[in-house]
């Protein structure tokens, strides 16, 4: 049990510092921050329209990469069945050459 309560206490701590920190920032003005430096692209088009561009860049970079993940286990459950359809295949006709000797 002393563990238990150990990590309710952890817990705990770590609510109260997250608390702290969210209050911190919100009475800290943390938004105004943010705010400065989206009014300054704002003016200019062509920084903006590189960004989209990057950002739209890399999601297909992302998707990219998790269709040929997900393709690549396709293949490999593809590949295991066929192989286990083979072993089947084998082992069902040994079973049946032993069955016709005996």
């Amino acid at each position: 049990m002393k563990t238990g309560s150990a990590r309710v206490a952890w817990v705990r701590i770590g609510i109260r510092r997250a608390f702290t920190t969210a209050a911190a920032v919100m009475i800290g003005g943390g938004t105004s921050a943010l705010a400065a430096q989206a009014t300054q692209l704002e003016g200019d088009t062509s920084i903006m329209d590189g960004a989209m561009l990057g950002i739209l860049a890399m999601l297909a970079i992302t998707f990219a990469m998790q269709g040929a993940f997900l393709g690549f286990f396709f293949y490999l459950r593809k590949r295991a069945k066929r192989i286990a359809d083979i072993d089947l295949d084998t082992e069902w006709s040994e079973v049946k050459s032993v069955s016709r000797r005996s």
